[in-house]
């Protein structure tokens, strides 16, 4: 476990510090000096050092500190991820779980293609123009700019940017989940197991369990690539004032330096769910092995 524990702990430390890389070259862009490989190069170790003292810089935008802005638009984005994922478990497992089963899965198996390869983008606008036009839900795309709104009233416009994200996840859930009961489904411990006088149902609760549920926590780090990835979607299309769509504006107004920013925060929350997740699942499949 220690040893795992320190592997994972060390893939961490270098997708962290390779995101924190990759932030300083974006963010050297927005040097007047950076004009040819050499320039922009010292001018990516200078952004570079400057991030690992944790001085962030400047959004170019408005001309405050980077990390405040951020820490204004990132509650919202959070919230939404949260509530997202919650939606994504509720309904991605029990699909997960329908769609494990064989027969299932061939029958099922062209829709949830579809499904799966339908751009978010493409989801949130059905949804926006569905729930606007036919059932007259209150949308914060047409809501005028500073209105003050009533706490239900805002209930029900963050429900259909939450609902876009959670499903979103709830693809990549399912996904995960469909992934780890195919490969449990061929495990070679079955047959062994019966013969030991274990019923089907011992196997499944005591052995197979254990191995779809750490197939799915192994997951998270994807899964939570899938909810950031529908939050930007969602707070663009729904006109939310979060991180993910402060991301958005800020690479179409070259705000290089909040680009950069987000980048490495949205990189973190993925990489530090990944790393939890492995942990966790490494724990599950140990206490699922006959």
């Amino acid at each position: 476990m220690l040893n795992f524990a320190a592997r994972q702990a060390g893939r961490l430390a270098v997708g962290i510090l390779g995101t924190v890389a990759i932030a300083a070259a974006i963010s050297a862009i927005a040097e007047p000096r950076a004009h040819g490989l050499l320039p922009f190069l010292e001018a990516a170790a200078s952004r570079l050092a400057h991030f690992l003292q944790f001085n962030l810089g400047t959004s170019a935008i408005t001309g405050l500190s980077a990390a405040h802005e951020l820490g204004q638009r990132l509650p919202p984005t959070l919230l939404l991820v949260l509530g997202g994922g919650a939606i994504a478990l509720v309904v991605g497992v029990p699909l997960g779980l329908l769609f494990g089963a064989g027969p299932v899965r061939r029958a099922a198996a062209p829709l949830m293609q579809i499904v799966t390869a339908a751009p978010v983008f493409c989801a949130g606008l059905a949804l926006a123009y569905g729930a606007g036009h036919l059932l007259h839900w209150p949308l914060s795309v047409n809501m005028p700019s500073g209105a003050p709104v009533a706490p239900d009233e805002a209930l029900r416009i963050a429900a259909l940017p939450v609902l876009t994200v959670g499903l979103a996840g709830a693809a990549a859930v399912q996904l995960a989940l469909r992934r780890a009961a195919s490969l449990s489904s061929g495990a070679a411990f079955r047959t062994g197991l019966k013969r030991l006088g274990l019923g089907a149902l011992e196997i499944e609760r005591l052995y197979v369990v254990p191995q779809v549920l750490a197939g799915l926590v192994a997951s998270a780090g994807e899964i939570m690539l899938a909810l950031l990835s529908a939050a930007v979607v969602a707070e663009w299309v729904f006109n939310r004032p979060g991180a993910a769509d402060l991301f958005v504006k800020s690479v179409a107004l070259h705000d290089w330096n909040m680009t950069a920013l987000i980048l490495v925060v949205f990189a973190g929350l993925s990489f530090a769910t990944d790393f939890l997740g492995s942990l966790a699942g490494f724990v599950f499949a140990n206490e699922g092995q006959p």
